[in-house]
């Protein structure tokens, strides 16, 4: 593994332990050269998968990217690290398992958004706000009263 600091390439584990409810291995390294420390995550990857955005343009299925919109969303909420990680990779499991290695954004944004409703309210509405793109507080009112039961008990 390459240091990320000086670019040496012999560099040397130093721990390694189970992460993300065993479904990663985390390892701290450390370069001899410039005396760095850095981690790395070593997980399963079942298949390659490709995003076939709105657009029709197809990229390759970056789990970072995943990673920080759910983060972003998640700010200052009080979810757990490892719950984060742990929803993430889940996530990503069932988009490998899927079937096919053409995931639509669309599907993917669904499947972030089903999630995060039931984890956290505000970070769904957050969410929410971005993928499908609101544009006036009258977004977010109709948005949020999907969420609420009718204040007159009729569900």
């Amino acid at each position: 593994m390459r240091c990320p600091f000086c670019g040496n390439v012999d560099t040397q584990v130093k721990d390694s332990r189970p992460a993300e409810d065993h479904v990663a291995i985390r390892r701290r390294r450390f370069c001899p050269a410039c005396a760095g420390r850095f981690t790395t995550y070593e997980r399963v990857q079942l298949r390659d998968l490709v995003v076939i955005k709105k657009q029709g343009k197809r990229e390759a299925f970056d789990r970072d990217k995943l990673e920080r919109s759910i983060r972003i969303a998640l700010q200052k909420r009080p979810v757990e690290p490892e719950r984060i990680d742990q929803m993430i990779s889940g996530i990503v499991r069932r988009l490998e398992s899927m079937g096919d290695a053409d995931v639509p954004s669309d599907k993917i944004g669904e499947i972030v958004m089903e999630t995060l409703a039931r984890i956290d309210t505000v970070a769904y509405v957050r969410f929410a706000s971005v993928y499908k793109n609101f544009q006036a507080a009258d977004d977010f009112e109709e948005f949020v009263s999907e969420l609420r039961p009718d204040a007159d008990g009729k569900s």
